[in-house]
């Protein structure tokens, strides 16, 4: 057929692109927030977005499945589930004659590049697609079906992968969009089956998804407690029904039998079960086999779970909102930036920097991993996950069973380590605490708690028949990994306030390191022990802070435990909030949010939620931005035209302005608006605070807290004059950029903190105001800047 002329629309003017952006494989919660971020971040670049409906199929099959998309058509996508312009398998892509017509259907469209979300063999394929696209076009004009004219503007294609997978089995990348979201649902049907199962003494098998990769089941392991878990990365030994047994009766040490186990409180069994789990024969181990045995050798009354396709479901949660946003974004830089040079990339996550990696190296080390398990090579498929996977392992083993021989040091090397709470409640400080005493107890440390903070140790230490210094064992923290708040007490008191009787009780009960965590006041706390040690000796000694608060304001750290589930609960309250303004179809909410004097909730969340505008105290908030947001926000309403999910949020960091909170704010707006819209403020408050730890402060708090009591352990057999003259042995644990590292609080108090304000000098967030501005549409954002 020949072509038709004028049909395929002339190349943009520059650099400038029309970016095609598709969803492929399996769904995953995030989704629409890569498609949002593209188009919007597209238009802002002064280019065009096109959505490719049902992955390849639809750029296969062209037509009405490839659409132009607006800056209003991906309004408030960011917190739907699933994918809203769908994913289906497309034999036909497989084949070169369907990617002919794929390439084809580009052409009359006028794509030029193309960003797909989805698992390594839809990211396989497009890098496929890249490498044949010059033979693909030569081949169309051989057949006539275009010229060669007007292919010329199509020499090269640019393709862009996301990751998409709520298994997280991508090599090379830390987290996959969605499986946190998939995570938080595990935990949370787990968190409510440990009530059935406590309440009838039973045992529960719970299988989650997971066919080649263990991610959701060890960090679900992790996050709620299990006593065992099955990942095909690290199959159990060959007598792992005895070792299992051993486990589950090991509590048999502290737990007693099973007709024990309500005497001494342990009441509950729980096994985890990827579904790819299997033996060291390649075997598979299905959750019956596991449930037989519970059953038969053990005498417990044993229920299977399987949870399913509910694991994909659901809106995502805050760090995959944020994910794809931030990966969206990055895709289209990655278009823009190209070169018909440049390898096809993938952008990944290490830690808490967003980078890009050669697709083909990332797909390569991902089946790597599934040929080392095809050859028993179980140590190599751990080791090709990545490091951060391997200490998770590591963490889960050594807190589980603390029977562990192997692992105690020599008397001499052990320690008595304090463990004290600071600072307003966070989520994860549990968690951390019952990584710590696990840890300590399995190397064969004494944790000691100090109950409700400074105060607590100087005016109860000696309160009978229980004073607030007290040596923990493992059933004392059995089950705080999922809990809120501060099991053991926290409040802001600081050593300060009698240093003196703070001294006092640390030489009386010995204290060989201490283990702080908590936020701004924890910081403030191990600064004011530092300081002192020239006066008392008691405080030479290791510390570490684990920075834990909802704020995220501690220096030496990009990332709090306790965030996360802020971040979360806020999310949450903003939906329900936005569907209040959504149905009156003209309203604007002025949410208030916690931080302290540091503006990262607020803008995170404006990230997660899409919001108009995020006013924070580094950038403060004056007339003429309220006047400028005012007059963005009527042209926004006045171009509605009637759309659903037109309500619209504004977030203020409760100490955004000494002038103007939320409340005044929201007058302003409605008075402004005269009649044409409305605005209300709302404040969650301490809803903030969230009920039960999110699962990456779960998991991370585990892991952070035992990398703090190997850093304490290393100053055993030190003198207290050594200890004192190393800046190191007073540091906070944080995660910088792709490092996991611990700064010296000496260096950190002189160089990186704002005391005034409470924050560090440098927030790595603050670039991010500026996605959040553009992302919205708010215009100008630079002028309203100091």
């Amino acid at each position: 057929m020949a072509p038709i002329k004028g049909e395929i629309p002339p190349p943009l003017i520059g650099k400038k692109r029309r970016i095609g952006v598709m969803t492929s494989g399996g769904d995953a919660p995030g989704m629409n927030g890569v498609v949002r971020a593209v188009v919007r971040m597209s238009i802002a670049k002064g280019c065009e977005a096109y959505a490719i409906y049902e992955g390849y199929e639809g750029l296969v099959q062209g037509g009405g499945l490839i659409k132009r998309m607006e800056w209003p058509d991906v309004r408030n996508w960011v917190s739907i589930g699933g994918t809203l312009i769908g994913t289906a398998r497309c034999k036909a892509f497989y084949e070169r004659p369907g990617r002919l017509k794929a390439a084809k259907n580009m052409i009359l469209n006028g794509i030029d590049a193309l960003v797909i979300c989805g698992g390594d063999g839809s990211l396989t394929g497009a890098d496929k697609f890249r490498d044949e696209w010059p033979g693909l076009l030569q081949e169309l004009v051989a057949k006539n079906e275009v010229t060669s004219e007007e292919i010329a503007p199509f020499k090269y294609l640019n393709i862009v992968g996301l990751v998409g997978s709520i298994d997280n089995d991508l090599s090379s990348t830390d987290a996959t969009i969605g499986c946190y979201s998939s995570l938080g649902t595990i935990c949370e049907s787990v968190d409510k089956i440990d009530a059935t199962a406590m309440s009838h003494q039973r045992a529960f098998v719970i299988e989650v998804m997971g066919r080649h990769c263990g991610w959701l089941a060890l960090m679900a392991a992790l996050s709620t407690g299990a006593d065992f878990v099955f990942i095909p990365e690290k199959p159990p030994a060959e007598d792992w029904e005895k070792q299992m047994c051993t486990i589950i009766k090991e509590a048999s040490s502290f737990f007693g039998t099973v007709t024990r186990h309500r005497k001494m409180g342990k009441r509950k069994t729980t096994v985890i079960v990827a579904e790819g789990a299997i033996d060291r024969d390649l075997q598979k181990i299905s959750p019956t086999r596991v449930k037989d045995l519970l059953t038969n050798k053990l005498g417990l009354d044993t229920r299977i779970t399987t949870l399913g396709h509910l694991q994909r479901g659901g809106e995502p949660c805050a760090y995959d909102r944020m994910l794809s946003t931030l990966q969206g974004v990055e895709a289209v830089h990655a278009v823009l930036e190209a070169t018909p040079e440049t390898p096809t990339p993938v952008i990944c996550i290490i830690e808490n920097k967003i980078v890009r990696k050669p697709l083909v190296d990332a797909i390569r080390a991902t089946y790597a991993v599934a040929a080392a398990i095809e050859e028993k090579d179980f140590p190599r498929a751990m080791e090709l996950r990545d490091a951060e996977f391997a200490e998770y392992y590591t963490a889960y083993m050594t807190t589980t069973a603390t029977n562990q021989p192997e692992l105690l040091l020599p008397e001499e090397k052990r320690m008595r380590i304090a463990i004290v709470h600071v600072g307003a409640p966070a989520g994860g400080m549990n968690a951390a605490t019952q990584s710590a005493v696990a840890y300590c107890l399995a190397r064969g440390h004494t944790p000691i708690a100090i109950h409700n903070g400074f105060p607590g140790l100087c005016r109860h230490h000696d309160d009978q028949p229980l004073g607030s210094v007290r040596e923990v064992k493992w059933l004392d923290v059995e089950g705080w990994i999922s809990t809120g708040g501060s099991e053991i007490g926290t409040n802001r008191g600081l050593p300060s306030a009698d240093i003196d009787a703070t001294a006092y009780c640390f030489a009386r009960y010995e204290f060989n390191a201490l283990f702080i965590v908590g936020g701004f006041e924890a910081y403030t706390a191990i600064s004011e022990l530092r300081k002192a040690r020239p006066m008392f000796p008691a405080f030479r000694i290791p510390m570490v802070l684990l920075p834990a608060t909802v704020s995220n304001n501690v220096p030496g750290t990009e990332y709090s435990i306790g965030s996360d589930t802020c971040l979360n609960a806020l999310v949450q309250f903003c939906d329900a909030i936005r569907v209040s303004a959504s149905a009156s179809r003209r309203r604007v909410f002025v949410v208030e949010t916690q931080g302290g004097r540091s503006g990262y909730i607020a803008t995170i969340a404006g990230l997660s939620v899409g919001a108009v505008a995020v006013y924070t105290p580094e950038e403060g908030v004056t007339l003429q931005m309220l006047s400028q947001d005012i007059e963005h926000l009527r042209k926004s309403f006045a171009t509605d035209r009637g759309q659903t999910q037109a309500g619209k949020l504004i977030l203020c960091n409760e100490h955004a302005s000494e002038a103007f909170d939320s409340k005044i704010i929201a007058n302003i707006i409605k008075e402004e608006a005269k009649g044409r819209f409305d605005a209300r403020h709302a404040i969650p408050g301490h809803w903030q605070q969230g009920v039960r730890p999110s699962p990456m402060d779960r998991v991370r708090a585990v892991r952070l807290a035992g990398k703090c009591i190997q850093f304490l352990e290393g100053y055993a057999g030190q003198t207290s004059e050594t200890i004192a003259s190393d800046s190191h042995s007073a540091s906070v644990i944080g995660i910088k950029g792709a490092s996991v590292i611990f700064s010296p609080m000496e260096k950190l108090e002189r160089d990186e903190t704002d005391w005034t304000d409470r924050r560090p000098k440098d927030e790595f967030w603050l670039q991010l105001k500026a996605v959040v501005d553009t992302l919205s549409g708010r215009p100008n954002p630079g002028q309203r800047r100091n």
